[in-house]
């Protein structure tokens, strides 16, 4: 059966909107959020900044790939279900096939030509971080309380760190903005987002997140299947992880090195291939099911491990967004989330400095080229893509 040409535009937008970004997003989850913001809020207007900075804050709360979560729900706002699983594949596919070749020998992250490029798309995150932390400050922080609660969110991640730093800090901004930031009574009410999730869908993605948590377990242990072993570890990492790409880490690294599937070696050189390519960071899992020496490998491993690992996170995401839409109309929620949000630009701000920056910024032109790029997105405003591909080249011929 054919599809309306509306919806045939529909996703090939969502796809090729994501497909870009996939190609171009580098910098990890924060800078992933800074590209979305530009895109759709700043350039497409698909949803407003503070209905951004709402769906930001969610899928802090939520485990697994915040970034990917917030591109997966973008994709439904847009086009239905049929979008959110299109944007989630466009976005994901550039960065696992670069993997899945570097597994298989390919040279691709090898020279000076290479090492420029990568340098100079890492400059391009710092301008696009800096400019995402730049305009939600002004839009999730335009008064005092909610300023004050962004610096609290500052020094609690920096004192406690890590992925609970960032829990503590959206939990502190919650009670702060429970008890601070009640609204007036013309205050506008959020807009109601059109998100196409039933209520009986919610609750069959949870039955489906939990009996796969709890299920997948039990039946590797009765079939001893090296498939389902797979699967059980991979899932597993995708549900337990809070905070990012990177604290999934050390829970592959328990499941596939430390069983002996395997080797440091080989781990360790995945993990820096999957610094140096765009998207998300749990395609590393790609990489992983491709080399394992259980079970499928190849093509086939790879493919299962990175389905595997998102698919927990994205059935949590589809769970909670039949109710979202109605509790964030409550007053009481309202406040939570003008507190919560205040935080996210505090945690925003802190993981521009570290790692977007230690990791981009390494002397006097690399800083000038972040200053310039920032310059163009703010003051001039330049296309995204025109600012990355301009500081890309300029990486080359510093590398030169």
């Amino acid at each position: 059966m054919s599809l309306p040409s509306g919806d045939r535009g529909r996703y090939q937008e969502v796809f090729l909107a994501f497909l870009l970004l996939g190609l171009t997003s580098f910098g990890g989850p924060v800078a992933h959020l800074g590209y979305f913001r530009h895109e759709f809020v700043t350039r497409r207007q698909w949803l407003g900044e503070r209905d951004y900075g709402d769906l930001v804050a969610l899928c802090q709360f939520l485990p697994g790939p915040a970034s990917s979560q917030v591109g997966f729900a973008l994709g439904m706002l847009r086009a239905g279900p049929g979008g959110a699983a299109l944007a989630w594949l466009a976005f994901t596919l550039p960065s696992a096939l670069l993997l899945v070749a570097f597994a298989l020998g390919a040279s691709l992250f090898e020279g000076p030509v290479v090492e420029g490029l990568v340098r100079g798309l890492k400059v391009a995150a710092v301008a696009i971080v800096a400019q995402a932390v730049w305009g939600m400050a002004k839009g999730l922080c335009p008064d005092r309380r909610r300023a004050g609660i962004a610096l609290a969110a500052v020094f609690i991640v920096v004192l406690v760190g890590g992925p609970l730093g960032q829990v503590v800090a959206i939990l502190t901004g919650v009670l702060a903005g429970l008890a601070l930031c009640r609204a007036n009574g013309d205050a506008a009410q959020p807009a109601t987002l059109s998100l196409p999730v039933s209520h009986r869908a919610g609750g069959v993605a949870l039955l489906a997140f939990l009996s796969l948590l709890a299920g997948l377990p039990l039946l590797a242990l009765a079939t001893a299947s090296p498939t389902l072993d797979l699967l059980d570890a991979f899932y597993r990492a995708g549900a337990l992880v809070f905070g990012g790409g990177h604290v999934v880490l050390p829970l592959l690294e328990a499941e596939v090195v430390q069983s002996g599937w395997v080797s440091s070696d080989v781990f360790l050189a995945g993990y820096g291939a999957a610094q140096a390519v765009p998207g998300p960071l749990f395609t590393f899992a790609a990489y992983l099911g491709s080399v394992l020496g259980i079970g499928p490998s190849g093509l086939t491993g790879a493919a299962m491990a990175l389905v595997a690992i998102f698919m927990p996170g994205l059935l949590l995401l589809v769970a909670v967004l039949p109710f979202w839409n109605s509790v964030r109309h409550w007053a009481a929620a309202q406040s939570v989330m003008r507190g919560a949000n205040a935080a996210v630009v505090g945690i925003l701000g802190v993981a521009l400095y570290d790692p977007v920056w230690t990791g981009a910024i390494l002397g006097p032109e690399t800083f000038a080229l972040a200053v310039a790029g920032f310059l163009l997105l703010v003051r001039w405003q330049t296309p995204a893509w025109a600012v990355v591909g301009l500081l890309a080249v300029s990486g080359i011929l510093l590398a030169s």
